[in-house]
């Protein structure tokens, strides 16, 4: 075996990595998780001297790390891709400098789920050293993207309700591609060339809305009262009943003359059931009955400042309190983002949206969560509850959000809450609270599940971790430099660049016979300027970085034609004699 590509794991990322592999033609060797004393030998029977890439793809960080520093010992030159949601080892293993990439899913799904979330239709990336935009907008008028776009690469067109597909995304289709007023485009070029052509690039604006003081006063009066013990109000009347008729028996029954002001006798029952006793007043000298109900105003009011006091404590030190301390900051918040699920994905969009300045409200289930205090770090609200159940999404303010993202680590979890949200969100609700535009963002782990799932319940915003995370494993272990992934409707995007090897398929070719659904945005050469936007009879040749954006399948089968020709092993020699 030469050449080859190895690849550990057995979740879905690597299973969807080692099927694109085998599509794009590449061979795979699947290296089964052994215990460490074996994986030397695993390393070795695989063929790690003369692999072109190794990927560490499993969910196992420290199966990951071991196999990728065993596997950079045996062969200094490989590449090797290693999947790490630990940031202290991804930057470690990064410092080297070694062929390959050190990854963190989480970290390569969270923009898109952020991005759908805030309803952004822009995608900024860097390519050569300039700055792309990739920008959506509704077709003004019946005609060809050129007519209405001139010289702009267009990306994707999402077809509207005036086509008989509606729905439909086309990729990276020609200029001369008629389409319809509303259709969806998507187009590529700097902010000055969309600028020429009408196409405003906004900037993302956070806004924050708290509400108006009397609504926040309001809303403080209702969350202390939903936070009280349900027994408090009971003891404080008994503690009033206590005082009232205490001071009402002194006022006329304590002797000697002149009989008890009604101020006297209100400050003697308080230091009483205070148990105080200052020595101003006494019941030595009073009646037997008097003193004998003395003894119960005693014993009654120990025991009434003792529940008091209990109850006070429990609303303010308590765990009840830790929990409703998140329900009363919630009240509070308008047009801000939902999170249900607090995993390594949750946070990290969680942190994402707080730095670009937006209010955040997480709804996780687990009290004992280890990121609990990453979001405290963030001063981000928790609600602790299910995230399927109404109650506990309506807590959470989903009337008054701008987005909800269904995050947890459970794909049937994020469903079930996306249906439940759409319920609350749709027209069963009274029309004062209908928010039919807040985008519902779910995540689901598995890509085809999702798919489906966006078919069936007819959510627009599902997102795959695989489908997103695996364009950048596996372009990275073929040498391709990933510059960005993107999604338009349910389609994903990715941008990346590539050497063109001399000898290869592409070397010499035209622009136009290559794949007509990648878009090639620009052509750097040495001692040469940057080629941007070129021409269908522009040639490529060997020594060229080609910098592409199209599906991540088109632009591997692209760099499997722009790799260097495969020189037949021996063992191909003896076989073809």
């Amino acid at each position: 075996m030469h050449s080859h590509i190895i690849v550990s794991g057995d979740d879905a990322l690597a299973t969807t990595i080692v099927e694109e592999l085998n599509n794009a033609g590449v061979h795979v060797v699947k290296l089964i998780d052994a215990e460490v004393a074996d994986t030397n030998d695993d390393l070795a029977e695989a063929g790690i001297a003369h692999a072109a890439a190794v990927i560490c793809a499993g969910d196992d960080d420290a199966t990951n790390l071991e196999i990728a520093l065993l596997a950079r010992k045996a062969n200094p030159g490989v590449r090797v891709v290693a999947r790490l949601a630990n940031d202290v080892l991804r930057t470690a293993m990064a410092a080297d400098k070694r062929p390959g990439a050190i990854l963190d899913v989480a970290e390569l799904a969270a923009p898109s789920v952020v991005e759908a979330c805030l309803a952004h239709t822009v995608h900024p990336f860097e390519a050569a050293g300039i700055k792309f935009v990739v920008s959506g907008a509704e077709a003004p008028r019946d005609a060809t993207l050129r007519e209405i776009y001139g010289d702009l690469a267009p990306v994707a067109v999402i077809q509207g309700e005036n086509c008989a597909t509606p729905g439909e995304v086309e990729a990276c289709p020609g200029r001369d591609l008629p389409v319809h007023a509303g259709d969806w485009t998507a187009m590529i070029g700097t902010a000055d060339e969309l600028a020429a052509r009408g196409i405003k690039v906004p900037k993302p604006t956070a806004t924050r809305s708290r509400g108006t003081r009397l609504h926040r006063l309001l809303d403080a009066a209702r969350a202390l009262r939903d936070d009280v013990n349900p027994m408090f109000p009971r003891a404080l009347l008994a503690a009033a009943c206590l005082l009232i008729g205490s001071t009402t028996v002194l006022r006329f029954a304590y002797q000697p003359q002149p009989k008890m002001t009604w101020l006297d006798a209100l400050y003697f029952s308080t230091e009483t059931i205070a148990t105080v006793g200052y020595g101003d007043f006494s019941f030595l000298q009073q009646p037997t009955w008097l003193r004998l109900f003395s003894i119960f105003l005693m014993l009654a009011g120990v025991t009434t400042t003792a529940l008091l006091v209990a109850f006070i404590a429990d609303l303010l030190l308590s765990q009840r309190f830790a929990h409703s301390a998140g329900l009363r900051r919630v009240r509070h918040l308008r047009k801000h983002v939902i999170v249900v699920g607090l995993g390594s994905f949750g946070s990290r969009v969680v942190a994402d949206l707080t730095a670009a300045g937006y209010d955040v409200a997480v709804i996780e289930l687990d009290e004992n969560n280890r990121f609990l205090s990453s979001a405290a770090d963030l001063d981000v609200p928790v609600i602790f509850g299910d995230g399927t159940l109404r109650q506990t999404l309506e807590s959470a303010g989903v009337v008054h959000a701008r987005a909800i993202a269904v995050l947890t680590q459970d794909d049937m979890v994020n469903v079930e809450a996306g249906i439940v949200l759409r319920e609350i969100l749709g027209p069963r609700v009274l029309p004062e609270v209908i928010r039919p535009d807040v985008p519902v963002v779910l995540r689901v782990y598995d890509r085809a599940l999702g798919a489906a799932v966006a078919q069936r319940f007819g959510f627009e915003n599902v997102r795959s971790t695989v489908e997103l995370a695996a364009p950048w494993f596996i372009g990275a272990a073929m040498g391709l430099q990933v510059l960005g992934t993107f999604s338009v409707g349910q389609r994903s995007f990715m941008v990346g660049g590539m050497h063109v090897a001399a000898g290869s398929e592409l070397d010499g070719l035209k622009m136009f016979e290559l794949s007509t659904h990648t878009r090639v945005i620009a052509i750097t050469r040495q001692d040469t300027p940057v080629e941007l936007h070129p021409r269908r009879d522009a040639w490529v040749r060997g020594g060229d970085t080609v910098y592409l954006v199209g599906p991540y399948r088109e632009l591997l089968a692209t760099l499997r034609k722009g790799q260097p020709p495969r020189e037949p092993a021996a063992d191909d020699e003896r076989a073809s004699a």
